[in-house]
């Protein structure tokens, strides 16, 4: 791909991702504020109305950056959209956030041993696992027609990683952000298009001010945390699909379980699959292993810039 020379000042790659960040939470309120569209009649019209408004905002932003970013042909990697290297890229980043999770995962693993005890295990829990296979197809179509089902991993993922990834951190090694500085600025940004959240939990569920204060104040700092991860992902695979799963993965999970009472294991488990974290970040996220090079590379790619 061939690129021009850094054109992308550090006040306008800042200025574009807060604009970006902004857009993307105020287009969720256009359908009744600017185009004066009566209130949604139920659930399903009104996350319809957002799902719209994020794919309109995420389109506008890839279009936005291919022109601010210093190239001369356009192609898909520039976000992080490629196929080689694909299964390193979901597999390995997968296997790294399921370390956190360590402590929730054997606490689903008890109840289940506890379940199987409770019924005798043997022949019937063989029956409760072909019952429970059996229902798959039937719980498959009623999760493809459950909208939160689409919001929570499928709409909210793509269209966050595409914007507060694969748009700003681009923008932001491309301005001369040192590559600490693009993890750790893209989650704040992240964090504050989740600042909407409030007014719905003060509004809409009618929370006290305090109240949704704290749980609002709970999912910025926990928005901050994974967003830095998020970043930390994307820069050192040059793969979307990295950061994409593990924030797929990471809604499904919820926080990770830390303790359980009476269940001393998933502490144990908890602060094991820390351990292994962290010793694991860096040679599970080793650029040779997701790229064919890492040296002459364009400036949107960080993990040549990691070397």
């Amino acid at each position: 791909m061939a690129v021009d020379g850094e054109s992308v000042s550090m006040p306008m790659a800042v200025s574009a991702c807060v604009a970006m960040a902004l857009f993307y939470v105020l287009i969720l309120y256009a359908p009744t504020v600017i185009l004066r569209l009566p209130s949604a009649s139920s659930y399903l019209e009104f996350m319809v109305r957002r799902f719209i408004c994020a794919a309109v905002s995420t389109v506008a932003s890839l279009v936005f950056t291919a022109f601010v970013l210093p190239i001369k042909s356009w192609e898909a990697s520039v976000y992080g959209v490629r196929t080689d290297h694909l299964w390193q890229g979901v597999v390995y980043p997968l296997l790294l956030t399921s370390l956190i999770y360590a402590g929730s995962l054997v606490s689903k693993l008890l109840l289940l041993l506890e379940s199987w005890k409770e019924t005798g295990g043997g022949c019937s829990s063989i029956n409760n696992i072909k019952s429970f296979v059996q229902t798959i197809p039937a719980l498959i179509v009623t999760g493809a027609s459950n909208v939160s089902v689409w919001r929570n991993f499928i709409v909210a993922p793509v269209t966050e990683e595409l914007v507060f990834r694969a748009c700003m951190i681009p923008l932001l090694l491309c301005a001369g952000f040192k590559i600490y500085s693009a993890i750790f600025l893209c989650p704040i940004l992240f964090s504050l298009a989740h600042l909407n959240h409030f007014r719905e939990m003060y509004i809409r569920h009618n929370r006290s001010y305090l109240r949704a204060s704290l749980i609002v104040g709970l999912q910025l700092g926990y928005t901050v945390i994974f967003g830095a991860y998020a970043s930390f992902l994307f820069i050192r695979t040059g793969h979307l699909v990295a950061p994409l799963f593990a924030h797929i993965f990471c809604n499904y999970m919820g926080l990770p379980v830390l303790y359980a009472r009476g269940k001393g294991l998933v502490s144990v488990a908890f602060l094991g699959g820390v351990v292994g974290f962290v010793s694991l970040l860096f040679p599970l996220t080793r650029p040779l292993m997701y790229n064919d090079r890492t040296v002459d590379c364009p400036c949107w790619f960080g993990y040549c810039l990691w070397n």
